[in-house]
């Protein structure tokens, strides 16, 4: 194995870890390069959130080394904390607090001064379109303005590296285009982003790099053009994963064609059907399916 890289942004090597004796994670090694935009990207049960939680000290390994920015991660866990800005899921806040309160806390509990955490909170209230909802306790938040002020409260520090989970994961098309510049100009100045996620036109879209994490192991890795290799991501990733596979052909799946569909008097709670009535009503009579019929 390979001595990690310290002048990566995160260099792994051969990370292992298993859940009852099921391999999440197998060995696996990356250099994520300062300043690039890196998209972890992998099906399900990948290992891709494993790995995540174990390079920012969330997870302890089971074998194997993760390095930031040259520091040992299990080695000098505080330090590597303090440098990183992660991205909490929506059941790991407070949201019982309001939107400010949030990002004040968030910011205090790094040692910020409370005059500073402020200021930098009411940006990003600004920047992520939650100025309005300042005020409003998180728990009252859609999922949207939940996942933009968890991504909040992973910034208000202004890490050297951001480690975000599913980032766009149910952000309205506005919302997702103005964070999207906003972690693009990060990236710019030199700092790092870490993104997991399953959409490929994003990643191609917006990373400068890829990983593609397969039954816990590095399938291929390297700027996106490298990993693409003259292909769609898609297509690539595809190649990589496999597990694509014909259409099932259900023969009762057929868009309610008559050969297969349930006949209408078939199906639970439908109305039965009214045989057509041999002599129309005339005007002035009482119908007993239609109701009263006006007359003239």
């Amino acid at each position: 194995m390979f001595n990690p890289n310290p002048d990566a942004a995160v260099s792994i090597r051969g990370l292992a870890k298993q859940f009852d004796g099921k391999i999440a994670v197998n060995g696996l090694s990356l250099d994520i390069p300062v300043g690039s935009f890196y998209g972890l990207v992998g099906p399900n049960g990948a290992g891709k959130t494993t790995t995540l939680n174990m390079v920012t000290g969330l997870l302890i390994p089971d074998a194997g080394v993760a390095m930031v920015l040259g520091n040992n991660v299990w080695s000098d866990t505080n330090h590597v904390k303090r440098i990183l800005g992660v991205m909490p899921q929506a059941d790991q806040i407070f949201d019982r607090l309001t939107g400010m309160q949030l990002l004040v806390y968030s910011g205090m509990l790094r040692g910020m001064s409370r005059t500073e955490v402020t200021a930098r909170a009411q940006d990003l209230l600004n920047a992520f379109d939650l100025q309005a909802a300042a005020n409003v306790m998180v728990s009252d938040y859609s999922a949207g303005m939940t996942k933009k002020i968890c991504l909040a409260t992973a910034m208000i520090h202004s890490p050297r590296i951001l480690v975000l989970d599913e980032p766009f994961e149910s952000v309205d098309p506005v919302s997702s285009a103005n964070l999207k510049d906003i972690l693009v100009e990060y990236a710019q100045t030199g700092g790092t982003v870490i993104i997991s996620s399953h959409v490929m036109a994003l990643v191609e879209k917006m990373c400068t790099h890829v990983a593609i994490i397969n039954q816990g192991q590095v399938a291929a890795a390297g700027t996106v053009q490298q990993v693409a290799a003259g292909e769609e991501l898609e297509d690539r990733f595809l190649d990589l994963v496999g597990g694509r596979h014909a259409a099932a052909h259900l023969a009762w799946l057929d868009g309610g064609n008559a050969s297969g569909g349930i006949a209408p008097e078939n199906i639970q709670g439908a109305a039965p059907a009214q045989a057509p009535s041999a002599t129309p009503p005339t005007a002035g009579t009482y119908d007993a399916s239609q109701g009263p019929v006006s007359g003239r």
